[in-house]
This record gives structure tokens, C-alpha cells and sequence, in this order.
């Protein structure tokens, strides 16, 4: 006899790194039901010290946080050792689930044995964060476009998805300085990496237009309330729910798997209204290859050359159907 799993919503925001889905996140991590879970993609490589940064959002070592520990536990076979399994999940991640992966996972969904097995790990996962938090969405800021194009076939999984976009000078001046444990990146290389990921962004929420939103970084500083407003309505939250009020919030601690380091800032947060540190930190060249190497998605997102990125282009892009 087969047992269902309980449905739990799970908010996937995609997009190249650096693009605001920490603090946007952390804003829905506010709401009674709801859970960012940060980059859960790195779970088992974090778990083991392999990956960037060990820690908790609480500030905990994963392996000895009160609530990783046990989860990690729980999904592990019997008898394996935490080394052993983390070392065959990252391999099936490496073979399955990269970036080039996303169009043939949204083709042909976990056709092959190491898809389903990584597909059963996921759905897994998502359900035992569910039962042990209580949520009823989990937010997942991974933002690795071929987990996101398997998780339609996850049994338990409704999913949603947010295709996070932001001016990709922005992005390159971000990555122009190392910060923590994150390394440094040329604005070439940085805008190879956010062309290559909204590309297969785009592609999955062009397969499920019906659930997904594509939202510009720059439009949510603009109007915060809004956009989270908008994300509520996608995952079929009620709108009363909406933490933001003004440009101040209270974070609390959360425990996000990996993410941008301000991950760890807790307390009064002041949601700043425009993102325009780019326009003196990255020198013109710099500035000119970003907009080249992300050309035409750049201007398709509504970003100008001359225009600051907060400004909107002609066409309202906030809570856009992808």
C-alpha cells in the first residue's frame, strides 16, 4: 500500500546569485507559516565542510544545529556515514542537476536513476522541514535552475516559482570585492554566469507561466510591501500576512542553509529604496561589459544604459508573469 505525502508549497527563487533573494527571504521567513530555508542545494556539501560556509542562520555549526542536526539524521539510510552520503549527493547533484541540465530535467523530468533518486532526496527534504517547522511554504533561495525545472515532478511539492532579476552592474559591483566567506568575480565573469542562469531561469517559469512571477530586485526596494504582497497571492498566502510596513523590519534569527552573509544580521533592518552603488563603485569599462556580455536579456528586463537601474523602463515588470 502507497502512502501520499501532505502537499507543502515551496516558493522557488531563482535567478543568478548576488540578485536580493537573502533579504527578500528573510522578509517572508517573518510570516507565521512560512520558511526560508536559504540555498538548501548546499545542505549535504556545507554539512560536511566542503562547501563555502558551515553555519547556520542562527549562527550554529549545520551538524550541531538544533534543527539541521536532526534533519540531516533523519534523511540520512540507516548505517551510512554523514561523508559517505553527503559525497554520493553531491555527485548525483553534479551529474543531474548544473545549470545545462535545466531544459532536458523540464523535458523529461527524472527519467534516469540518479534524477530519481536526487528527485526522492528533494521531496524528502521538503517534507520533513515541513513536519518538523510546521510551515506551510517553504522559501528555497538555491537558485540552481535544474533543481528548480524537477521540482513539478516531486511528489508533496506545489511549487512556485520566482524569477529574480536584478541590473547586472549592480551584480558585477557585488561581486567586485570579496565579502566573508564569498570570493571575489570580474564583472565578466560575473554577467557570463547571470546571463547563463536567467537564460535557464526563463526557461522554467516559461513552462509554468500559471505559477511563477518574475520580479526585478530594483522593484522590490521600490515598493517592498507590494512585491511581497504579490509573492503572498502566488503561493496562496492571505495578503494580512504581509510583515512589511515602511522601510523598517524586525528580522529574527533563521536558519538558512547558506546565502548571502547579512543572512546573519538580526533585529531593525532598514529596507534601502535604491540600488544605484554601482553607478560609482564599477569603473566604465566594467559597467560596459556587464551590459554587453548580458545583452538582450538586459534590456528585455527593462534595464537602460543611461537610466539608473531603479528607475522602471516603459513597461511595469513588478509581479510580471515570467
Amino acid at each position: 500500500m502507497t502512502t501520499t505525502r501532505p502537499q507543502v508549497v515551496v516558493l522557488c527563487i531563482t535567478g543568478w546569485c548576488r540578485n536580493g533573494s537573502t533579504i527578500i527571504g528573510n522578509v517572508l521567513n517573518e510570516i507565521p507559516g512560512v520558511m526560508h530555508v536559504g540555498e538548501l542545494h548546499f545542505l549535504w556539501k556545507n554539512a560536511v565542510g566542503k562547501g563555502a560556509n558551515n553555519t547556520c542562520g542562527c549562527g550554529a555549526v549545520l551538524t550541531e544545529c538544533p534543527f539541521w542536526s536532526a534533519r540531516i539524521a533523519e534523511l540520512m539510510p540507516p548505517g551510512s556515514s554523514l561523508e559517505a552520503y553527503a559525497a554520493q549527493v553531491v555527485s548525483r547533484q553534479r551529474a543531474c542537476v548544473r545549470t545545462r541540465h535545466t531544459w532536458r530535467v523540464g523535458r523529461r523530468g527524472p527519467d534516469r536513476a540518479d534524477l530519481r533518486a536526487h528527485a526522492d532526496l528533494m521531496s524528502r527534504t521538503y517534507q520533513a522541514i515541513a513536519a518538523a517547522s510546521g510551515a506551510r511554504v517553504i522559501v528555497d533561495t538555491s537558485k540552481i535552475p535544474g533543481e528548480a525545472a524537477l521540482l513539478p515532478f516531486l511528489e508533496g511539492v506545489r511549487p512556485c516559482f520566482v524569477h529574480l532579476v536584478r541590473d547586472p552592474r549592480a551584480v558585477a559591483e557585488s561581486w567586485r570585492e570579496p565579502k566573508q566567506y564569498v570570493y571575489a568575480m570580474s564583472a565578466a565573469k560575473s554577467t557570463a554566469y547571470w546571463h547563463g542562469f536567467n537564460l535557464a531561469s526563463r526557461a522554467v517559469t516559461r513552462r509554468y507561466p500559471e505559477r511563477s512571477l518574475l520580479v526585478r530586485y530594483e522593484d522590490f526596494l521600490a515598493a517592498p510591501r507590494e512585491v511581497v504582497g504579490r509573492l503572498l497571492t502566488l503561493c496562496g498566502e492571505p495578503a494580512g500576512s504581509n510583515p512589511v510596513h515602511g522601510r523598517v523590519i524586525d528580522l529574527g534569527v533563521n536558519h538558512t542553509v547558506t546565502g548571502n552573509p547579512d543572512r546573519f544580521r538580526s533585529g531593525a533592518t532598514v529596507l534601502r529604496d535604491t540600488d544605484h552603488r554601482w553607478v560609482t563603485g564599477l569603473r566604465r569599462r566594467s559597467r560596459l561589459a556587464a551590459v554587453l556580455l548580458a545583452w538582450p536579456l538586459f534590456g528585455k528586463y527593462g534595464y537602460r544604459y543611461r537610466t539608473p537601474a531603479a528607475t522602471r523602463g516603459k513597461d511595469e515588470l513588478i509581479g510580471h508573469r515570467a
